[in-house]
């Protein structure tokens, strides 16, 4: 019975170290490509402590990194900027990709396996700077948000029943 309950904890130890292997990969091919480190953020540590016991919105933990004052791209890069997150991505798979030829901004959203929990890496670039989360999110939640997007908002307010649809 103890190496099963071993076994289980080492499984379960091993796919949330991926998720996070998947951050720092992200986070290190930015540093390594455009040449810049990421922007300290004070009490980012006290901010996810009160996530993962909160749990807002069926939250449970983040990481961030935004990197400022990156070389600015040649507009027609969109294509190397693709390439580039496919590269870095890993074991995620890609949802939401969004760009805009006029800003030359682009989004990616990547998800990890899917369980009672996924990790989401959502990476924007815009000209000069790129934010790069990875936030672990329950899957109940997330798919009562996307069904319902006009009453996303209540919960994150605290109010889960998201059914209502009196828009208070």
């Amino acid at each position: 019975m103890t190496s099963r309950a071993l076994a289980l904890f080492f499984a379960v130890a091993g796919a949330a170290g991926a998720a996070d292997h998947e951050f720092d990969r992200v986070v290190s091919a930015v540093e390594k490509h455009y040449g810049v480190k990421r922007t300290h953020i004070p009490l980012m540590g006290v901010a996810n402590l009160f996530v993962k016991v909160a749990r807002p919105a069926g939250t449970s933990g983040f990481k961030l990194a935004v990197f400022e004052d990156l070389p600015s791209p040649p507009s027609d890069d969109q294509a190397e900027l693709d390439r580039f997150m496919d590269g870095v991505r890993g074991l995620l798979h890609p949802l939401v990709v969004t760009r805009s030829r006029r800003d030359g901004e682009a989004s990616y959203i990547y998800a990890g396996e899917v369980g009672k929990s996924t990790e989401l890496l959502i990476a924007t670039f815009e000209r000069h700077e790129a934010t790069v989360i990875e936030v672990t999110v329950n899957m109940e939640t997330l798919l009562k948000m996307i069904g319902s997007p006009d009453n996303a908002h209540r919960m994150f307010d605290g109010h889960h029943d998201s059914d209502s649809d009196d828009g208070k």
